[in-house]
């Protein structure tokens, strides 16, 4: 639809368009409008118009009643049957004592019960505390002990590795999906769901910067980092996915009026909004960027059990997907899959996502690929509760390389490396900061790294950008240690804390490194103890225990001589990497 590359002329007045809507909808009396509040001193940017509270959009879609809300794979609930859902398991948490300002972790698999988990507990007050699936029983054991919930509700692969966990037995256990393998004195899923539907949520008053949700980042010292986000952050961050969904067709609308585009030769079809999560509801990806606008309009949510580009297409193909956001490495897949051509994908009006840089080359791809839908992408981090610029359709196509200009409720400056402010132009490059009121509170228990990361309202992003005229920004490095593997953060000490537990190690650095599926790889470079061996196989086995699958380094290379290093005796990983791949 979008894949010609106009000349230089039309690519400005194209921009021009989206500017002006952009502009147009940031107006008084729009509904996108916004406003400058002080939140502890700090001058924030959010909309005038915003619900107080995820608890009052949760109610305002009760009106969708009997339309399909959930899919699991051949399991279907209406909105009706998850409302009730709801109101049953809150109603069983106020029983059991959860309070306002409290904290229910929920551990499993994308199944339904995360969804109901989820509004149940952000809908009394009390704040969900994602846990990763893949945590190992240490990484769990962990953020348990981080975050204090009073509840956990898991599924079964859960409860058997919190089984494992010592001294947190006081917890209250819900057991989802175990059956016969629930564990004693757990409260089975199916016992809560069995009760009178009280009718209405327990009553609660929940302030707009009660904390919502607690993500957990990894960190970089080796321990994750719970991220408080609030609910007027989680309410404004559907608010400006809203607006800049609307600014693109409305900016498209005057482009074709202005006839600086020709109009689409091929309508889109008018669908029921259906959006497909195919990554994991822990992270604000899924929950807080597909789950929570999906609710608001009233759209379908498919869920997978696991990831697998076939069957993501014939899920497409049978719910009429209409919005498919995952980390590019699964778009790529979809598109390179055999199934592409065979599977009737016209209901797609939208596909990209984030967790990673949409390449160029996919942006056209998928703009040439779908026959009324278009390409797009968000850039965003947990400590944003989701997206901090956006870019879609025909100006994702006129800047590819660019992630899109920030959201409404934000503001963005670069700064040099001594934290001053850099001016604003196209060649000028420098870590990008953010303030608005989708910033997060700060980080559980870690009051130091919160003052390092949030200094007067800004949040230093920890990536190089640069800013174009336009105000569109263009990542260009990261300055973390972190590697990106399909979406997921990896930071480099946390692995090189992991490895050097084993006896054997004297040196190691850990890296990224390219890989044409994931993005980026884990690597690690290693030196051994003189006299000690141990082979890559090895290594993977010992870390199996400590660390997720998905952190341990792929590729190792043993080494006999030092690891370089700087004045300051720090390893050279740049120059590392460099000699041993070339990149």
């Amino acid at each position: 639809m979008f894949n010609e590359v106009t000349n230089l002329g039309k690519d400005v007045l194209v921009i021009h368009h989206y500017l002006t809507a952009r502009a147009e909808l940031d107006a008084a009396g729009s509904p996108f409008a916004t406003t400058v509040v002080e939140v502890n001193g700090v001058p924030t940017k959010t909309f005038s118009a915003a619900p107080p509270n995820m608890r009052v959009l949760w109610e305002m879609t009760a009106g969708h009643g009997d339309k399909d809300y959930l899919v699991y794979e051949d399991e279907r609930y209406s909105y009706a049957e998850v409302h009730a859902q709801v109101r049953k398991l809150a109603a069983h948490l106020v029983a059991r004592g959860v309070t306002r300002g409290e904290r229910v972790a929920i551990a499993m698999r994308n199944y339904p019960e995360w969804v109901v988990g989820y509004w149940a507990t952000v809908s009394i007050g009390a704040a969900v505390v994602g846990m990763n699936a893949w945590w190992t029983t240490p990484e769990m054991e962990y953020a348990l002990k981080d975050s204090t919930p009073v509840a956990l509700i898991a599924d079964d692969e859960r409860l058997e590795r919190f089984s494992h966990v010592a001294g947190l037995h006081a917890i209250h256990l819900i057991a989802v999906r175990a059956g016969s393998r629930s564990p004693a004195g757990a409260v089975t899923w199916d016992a809560i769901m069995s009760s009178d539907d009280p009718g209405a949520l327990p009553a609660v008053d929940i302030d707009s910067y009660d904390d919502a949700t607690v993500f957990y980042t990894s960190g970089t010292t080796g321990f994750p980092k719970g991220a408080q986000l609030h609910h007027r952050g989680s309410v404004d961050n559907i608010l400006n996915i809203a607006a800049m969904t609307t600014a693109s067709s409305l900016a498209e609308q005057k482009a074709i009026s202005a006839g600086d585009v020709p109009a689409p030769t091929e309508a889109a079809p008018s669908l029921t909004p259906s959006f497909m999560a195919p990554t994991p509801l822990f992270h604000v990806t899924a929950c807080n960027c597909i789950l929570h606008p999906a609710t608001l309009v009233g759209g379908k949510v498919v869920l997978m059990y696991k990831w697998e580009p076939g069957r993501a297409l014939e899920l497409i193909e049978r719910e009429k997907v209409t919005n498919f956001s995952g980390v590019p490495t699964m778009s790529r897949e979809m598109l390179m899959h055999p199934d592409w051509s065979k599977r009737d994908t016209s209901s797609v009006q939208g596909m990209g996502g984030g967790g990673a840089a949409l390449q160029p080359d996919l942006v056209h791809k998928i703009a040439g690929a779908l026959k009324t839908g278009q390409p797009s992408t968000g850039y965003g981090m947990t400590e944003t509760h989701g997206i901090i610029t956006a870019n879609s359709a025909r100006w994702f196509v006129t800047k590819p390389e660019s992630c899109g200009p920030p959201v409404p409720t934000l503001e963005a400056k670069l700064i040099d490396e001594d934290g001053n402010d850099l001016p604003r132009n196209k060649d000028v490059t420098g870590v990008l900061c953010v303030r608005g009121s989708i910033v997060i509170k700060g980080y559980l228990n870690r009051p130091e790294a919160t003052a390092e990361t949030i200094k007067d309202g800004w949040l230093n992003t920890g990536d190089i950008a640069r800013i174009d005229e336009d105000g569109f920004i263009y990542i260009v490095d990261r300055a973390k240690d972190m590697v990106l593997r399909g979406g997921e953060n990896v930071y480099c000490s946390e692995v090189e804390t992991a490895i050097y537990h084993h006896d054997s190690i004297a040196e190691a650095a850990v890296f990224g490194i390219p890989d044409d599926r994931l993005g980026e790889e884990v690597a690690a470079a290693i030196v051994l103890r003189p006299g000690q061996s141990l082979t890559q196989a090895e290594l993977a086995d010992f870390l199996s225990v400590r660390i997720a699958k998905h952190k341990i380094p792929s590729k190792v290379w043993f080494r006999k001589e030092p690891l370089p290093r700087n004045a300051n005796g720090k390893f050279l990983k740049r120059e590392l990497r460099k000699e041993l791949t070339g990149f």
